[in-house]
């Protein structure tokens, strides 16, 4: 099933999880881009219904009529998602939703939408899904490089911003980070024992420190966010038996997401074809030093540090920064939103 609408069409939109971090940005990307909002609802938890946010009363999202919407952006986590997002799609929005709870579905097309916007022609759901945030970062890198020498490997190291973990994770490292204050020199020697808070959120302190276990234990040794990077970029780029290995650390970065990646390609790939490539790709900047702090508050992928891999025949390492919640999430919805548009 179709769902498109007309250039120029004012629609009507809703954004479920509206207080978020994501939700936050979701409702200033639209503004910021200049999206044809006809009207706007806003929806979130009943702790925060009856509140107003930019002049729009929030609703209830759980008991709320989302009849007469057109399109409903989703950041309001799984199981949420998947109670409200087949409701909200039966009664006529198309639903984009932020969350994983739908992204390993056949029938619900996982999109990037500088990578693979020709997947939104049939929603048999009625639901389009975003894909995790560290896993947009890399796609529409690796999409241009794919079409040229076809991928045959990916292996991956995460460097994943706290606030991947939502206004929770900002909170835990910035009272970690204060609880530390100034005791440098008692880290340095070793007494971090004595200087750190204990674990909060994730595994082991994140003040100071990376986290290698990040979230639970899901398949083979591998967490749940490992897995997710598996499993969309083979969707995502149309290859179900890449073999993807991925090691996804949380670390002491409030903003943007950073990988490590090596590709190994079926076929020949300079370094210089490579960055000409990368030059051209729709929402790719080639930077010398892509890092988190570049990536922040900007709507490209950044990438650099390009060489050869020698361990292979065909190989290439680099390094991605991102915008977690800017390019990760929020810009990413609205421009399948305004993929849908004519």
């Amino acid at each position: 099933m179709a769902h498109t609408f007309s250039p120029g069409q004012q629609l009507n939109v809703g954004v479920v999880g509206a207080t978020g971090l994501v939700g936050t940005m979701i409702r200033e990307m639209l503004k910021e881009r200049g999206f044809p909002v006809g009207t706007l609802r806003l929806f979130a938890s009943a702790r925060s219904a009856g509140k107003s946010v930019d002049g729009v009363v929030i609703e209830d999202a759980a008991t709320a009529d989302y009849a007469g919407l057109d399109v409903v952006l989703f950041s309001a986590g799984g199981s949420t998602a998947k109670a409200l997002a087949p409701k909200v799609a039966a009664a006529g929005a198309v639903v984009i939703d932020n969350s994983s709870a739908f992204r390993s579905d056949p029938q619900v097309p996982l999109v990037v939408a500088e990578v693979n916007p020709q997947a939104l022609a049939d929603l048999p759901k009625g639901i389009v899904a975003n894909p995790n945030c560290t896993t947009m970062a890399a796609m529409p890198v690796l999409r241009p490089l794919h079409e040229e020498a076809r991928l045959k490997r990916l292996t991956v190291s995460t460097y994943q911003a706290v606030s991947g973990g939502g206004l929770e994770g900002i909170d835990v490292l910035a009272r970690q980070l204060a609880h530390v204050g100034d005791k440098a020199r008692e880290l340095a020697r070793g007494d971090a024992a004595a200087v750190l808070p204990e674990a909060e959120k994730w595994a082991v302190p994140i003040a100071h420190n990376v986290v290698p276990l990040n979230y639970v234990y899901a398949e083979d040794g591998y967490t749940e966010e490992e897995i997710k990077l598996r499993d969309e970029s083979r969707k995502i780029l149309g290859i179900p038996d890449l073999p993807v290995s991925g090691t996804c650390v949380r670390v002491p970065v409030f903003t943007g997401h950073s990988l490590s990646i090596n590709a190994e390609f079926e076929r020949p790939i300079s370094v210089e074809r490579a960055l000409e490539l990368l030059g051209d790709a729709p929402g790719v900047v080639v930077s010398e030093v892509p890092n988190p702090l570049e990536a922040t508050g900007q709507d490209p992928v950044f990438v650099g540090r390009v060489r050869r891999d020698p361990t292979v025949a065909h190989g290439l390492a680099l390094f991605v920064a991102s915008d977690n919640l800017r390019k990760g999430a929020a810009l990413n919805a609205v421009q399948i939103a305004e993929a849908l548009i004519g």
